[in-house]
């Protein structure tokens, strides 16, 4: 079993928090994540996508909630049940009262915005929120990140016996994805929002143009936008924004939009394999996408990450904005020997970054000068969390 990187966090927040509620998409290790409590806690685990469990559960919420007053109660696929929220806002409250403050409830769920906005509306100042990603390069080992850019992150995926069986777990869930969770959210055409998904998976990295995309699809860009957003709110999208100043700069305005899992990326454009991808036009922009929801992986939400481009064509693939308005700049190749441009150093000019990093695939760390290093994946990563840990 991989060592989850978020678990400290989630035991912390366990900890200080009387509810936890833990986001991240399908068969991303929500569940597996929240097993291994019930080794090391007193705890109760519910699968709310159970029909059984779920009905057992809601016939008397409170009733079942005071039979386990003294357990970590887990409530898995809790978009299933909404109406738990403000039941649970009156359940905490009491064991405050009662001089439990903690600890109470784990609520795991599949889509951000949805669960964050109902959880947010009737347990404000209750819950804790965390991200659970697909694995990470630091979490899999140095040695083993070009099998995860490869395969991606969902630990099926990443874990299969053979690239051919990866490839077809991965096929399996996007299926899933299609035929169960998106409908379950909102009525879409399945055909519309295949191609939708396809579509944007070729314009990896991309400005997200509705109207452009709409055009292509036969569809109405009013619908492009709704059924991308809901890409974005099940956590399968990113959509990247970019970072303004005033330096009297015509800027590009409008988002980059990434599929976050690479794999699922190259199981939507059909390379199985190391061979198929590294060869393939979408090579760059996969890489691209893959370092980013790496770095972005390891960072609190306090970070804020933008991209920086000009119409004169100065660019910075990622723009990291910490607290205290502190400013990394990150350029990502795939060639381990880069050759930056002048729009390179001209957007480092107009950022006035604290430092820039050049990414590339070999991990290997020097300076290209002062205000410049190129490093590798892993060695970055490493990097931007002992950074934390010293201004912690």
């Amino acid at each position: 079993m991989i060592e989850r990187t978020l678990m400290p966090q989630l035991l912390e927040a366990l900890q200080h928090q009387p509810a936890v509620v833990l986001l991240g998409a399908r068969q991303v290790g929500k569940t597996t994540l929240a097993h291994q409590l019930l080794s090391t806690h007193q705890a109760i685990y519910i699968d709310l996508e159970d029909y059984v469990q779920r009905d057992g559960v809601m016939q008397n919420p409170k009733l079942f909630c005071e039979q386990h007053k003294h357990e970590l109660v887990i409530f898995d696929e809790i978009q299933n049940a909404p109406a738990l929220f403000p039941m649970l806002r009156g359940i905490i409250d009491q064991r405050r009262r009662e001089g439990r403050d903690s600890g109470q409830f784990l609520l795991l769920g599949s889509a951000s915005m949805e669960l964050m906005k109902q959880a947010g509306e009737s347990l404000a100042g209750r819950v804790a929120y965390l991200d659970l990603t697909t694995l990470n390069a630091l979490e899999v080992g140095k040695s083993q990140i070009e099998t995860l850019w490869t395969r991606g992150g969902f630990p099926q995926s990443y874990l299969a016996h053979s690239d051919e069986d990866s490839f077809r777990k991965r096929k399996y869930l996007i299926r899933s994805y299609l035929e169960r969770d998106i409908p379950f959210f909102r009525s879409v055409p399945q055909e519309s929002m295949q191609r939708l998904w396809l579509m944007l998976a070729h314009l990896q990295g991309h400005p997200f143009n509705a109207s452009h995309i709409a055009d292509n699809l036969g569809l109405d860009y009013r619908k492009v936008i709704a059924y991308t957003d809901l890409l974005v709110d099940l956590l399968l999208v990113r959509r990247l924004q970019p970072f303004h100043l005033n330096i009297g700069k015509r800027l590009v305005k409008t988002p980059l939009l990434y599929i976050r899992d690479s794999g699922l990326l190259h199981a939507l454009l059909t390379l199985p394999t190391w061979d198929a991808l590294i060869t393939h036009p979408i090579a760059g922009a996969s890489w691209e996408g893959f370092v980013i929801e790496n770095l972005l992986a390891i960072l609190p939400d306090e970070v804020i990450p933008y991209f920086y481009r000009t119409s004169g064509g100065a660019e910075m693939d990622l723009v990291l904005l910490y607290p205290d308005q502190t400013k990394l700049a990150i350029e990502i190749k795939r060639n381990p020997r880069p050759k930056l441009s002048k729009g390179f150093y001209s957007s480092q000019a107009d950022l006035q970054a604290r430092h820039s990093y050049v990414v590339t695939p070999e991990e290997i760390t020097f300076p290209l000068n002062e205000q410049t290093t190129q490093i590798g994946l892993y060695g970055l990563m490493e990097t931007l969390k002992t950074r934390l840990l010293i201004a912690n």
